[in-house]
Parts: C-alpha cells; sequence; structure tokens
C-alpha cells in the first residue's frame, strides 16, 4: 500500500523565498515539512512507500532524500553521531518520485501517480498540512476496515458563516445518537455528496476535507476520464463525486487543531511556535528567545 504525496505547485504565497527552495522544505523546527509528512503517511500498518509528485523544477526534494555520504562522514568525523544518525535516516526512508509537469490541478497530480500505486488502496497527504502524533491515517484505516474496505475521508467543523471556503460534505452520521453532537470528533459520516463552497444557507453540513485521503484503486481511473472542473483543472473532489455513484464513502471527525498548517508564512510561524513548544529539547530555548523578543518589541 502507498501514500501519494503531491509537491509539484510553485509555492508562490512563500515568494521570493521559494524562488529557489521549495516550500516543502521549509524548515519546521530541524526537519522540513515534508519530512513530517513523509513519517505520518508510513505510520499506518501497511503502508511501505511513499510517491511524491513532485516537479522537475524542484530537484532539491529529491536531494533532500538522497544519501549524502560526504555528509555523514564529516559530521562522524566531528564526533557528532546522533546528527550523522539523524541525516541517514532521513535520507533512508521509503520515497520515491513521480512527476507533474503542469500544474493541472490536484486530481492531475494524484493520477501522475497511478502507475506506481497499482490496483491497491491508497493514501493521499496534502504536503501543506501535518498530524505531530501521526494517528489520523491510522484511524481512518480503521474505519475503511469497519465498512468493507471502503473510501474515508478526514472532515473537520467550519464555523457556518465560513462554509463557502471549502469543499464541504453531505451524507448522515452513521456513529452518533439522536442527543449527541453529529460534527464532533470521532463522529463518522456515511458521504451522499461533495459540495464545493457553498453558501451558509445551502451547506448540507458544516464539515469540510481537511487534506487526508484513503482512497479506492477506483479513483485512478476515474481521474483518467475526468475533465477540467474549477480552475479549468482536474479536480480529485470531481472524481470523488463520481466514485460515490459506484461505492460508498465515509468521513471521519477529527479536531483541526490535531493537525500543523504550513500553507501560509503565518501559519508556518505559527507552527514552529506550536512544535517548539511541544518539544522538551527545544521548549526553554524557545522561551528565552521568545521572552528576548519580546523585550525587544516592548
Amino acid at each position: 500500500m502507498k501514500a501519494i504525496i503531491p509537491a509539484a505547485g510553485l509555492g508562490t504565497r512563500f515568494l521570493p523565498a521559494t524562488k529557489s527552495m521549495p516550500k516543502e522544505l521549509l524548515p519546521v523546527l530541524d526537519k522540513p515539512v515534508i519530512q513530517y509528512v513523509v513519517e505520518e503517511a508510513l505510520e499506518p500498518e501497511g503502508v511501505d512507500g511513499v510517491i511524491i509528485v513532485n516537479s522537475r523544477e524542484k530537484p532539491q526534494i529529491e536531494d533532500y532524500f538522497s544519501i549524502d555520504e560526504k555528509l555523514e562522514d564529516m559530521l562522524s568525523s566531528r564526533g557528532k553521531d546522533e546528527l550523522a544518525q539523524r541525516v541517514h535516516e532521513a535520507s533512508t526512508l521509503p520515497v520515491s518520485f513521480v512527476y507533474q509537469d503542469n500544474p493541472c490541478g490536484l486530481g492531475h497530480a494524484v493520477l501522475c501517480a497511478a502507475e506506481a500505486v497499482g490496483a491497491e488502496p491508497f493514501f493521499v497527504l496534502l504536503g501543506d498540512y501535518f498530524v505531530p502524533d501521526r494517528q489520523m491515517c491510522l484511524r481512518m484505516k480503521e474505519v475503511s476496515k469497519e465498512h468493507g474496505g471502503a473510501s474515508v475521508i478526514a472532515v473537520a467543523p467550519v464555523p457556518e458563516d465560513q462554509t463557502n471556503r471549502y469543499g464541504i460534505i453531505a451524507g448522515e452520521c452513521t456513529n452518533r445518537s439522536e442527543t449527541a453532537d453529529a460534527e464532533s470528533e470521532g463522529a463518522v459520516w456515511k458521504v451522499s455528496g461533495l459540495v464545493e463552497k457553498p453558501e451558509p444557507k445551502d451547506a448540507p453540513s458544516h464539515l469540510f476535507i481537511v487534506g487526508r485521503y484513503l482512497l479506492s484503486s477506483r479513483i485512478m481511473e476515474l481521474l483518467a476520464t475526468q475533465g477540467p472542473g474549477a480552475g479549468n483543472e482536474i479536480q480529485l473532489t470531481d472524481a470523488m463525486e463520481r466514485l460515490l455513484a459506484e461505492e460508498e464513502m465515509y468521513a471521519l471527525v477529527v479536531d483541526p487543531a490535531e493537525g500543523c498548517d504550513t500553507g501560509t508564512p503565518a501559519a508556518w510561524a505559527a507552527t514552529n511556535a506550536r512544535m517548539a513548544l511541544l518539544d522538551p529539547n527545544q521548549i526553554d530555548a524557545f522561551k528565552e528567545a521568545l521572552g528576548q523578543a519580546a523585550e525587544n518589541l516592548g
């Protein structure tokens, strides 16, 4: 079983930094964002490889996941064996690459990995969001197993007045009583439709897709014949709508605060702060640096 991480985007929100550095390699503390996502993707049992859909203009991502014996030897010669081991571990993760030569949408990016995935279900993890405890995909796989191997997407509540910013699911909750909140964490919905950016009065729920998918291999066949949609691009959501006509699909409600967003400069900065506060090796130094910064601003 494989996991796909689309990483061919231009990273325009981070320009000019991304003029020479892929946004996927922006560091969160001492690791690039994409390594967090790769490690999360490998967590569920049975996932034995990650396919990164890359652009040929971003060879730095492949360089990062390649062995650098010269660097490792230099670190070891200076007594930095632990750091050399961390560098080695990052470069030996089971990662392979395919290419999206033209930015034609998320659905097209996923389709680029069709041959590498084969006829098996697969995960898709969007690369500007990661889950520190790596449990979300594990729970999605459990939901899929409970429902005969059905496709599963992760969703989270959004304020009612913001439904027109997201893709919203339609359906019904399968595991909550009438007195419980059907949109709370842990609820499982049987999906009947996917509505792109509905106005609040038209929204069938307040649950939006958060960037984690466990999909049937049938989706690849549908993407191969999928016409352009919004933005004149091949949209994964459009193919998922077609999949619903043939197969069941479920949605697992997650806590939106469970994951870390790195999709904008402000979110990326906040994620660095959050991870520093969670890291026992970083928290004291971070608090000291933050205090000094506050004094300088004061």
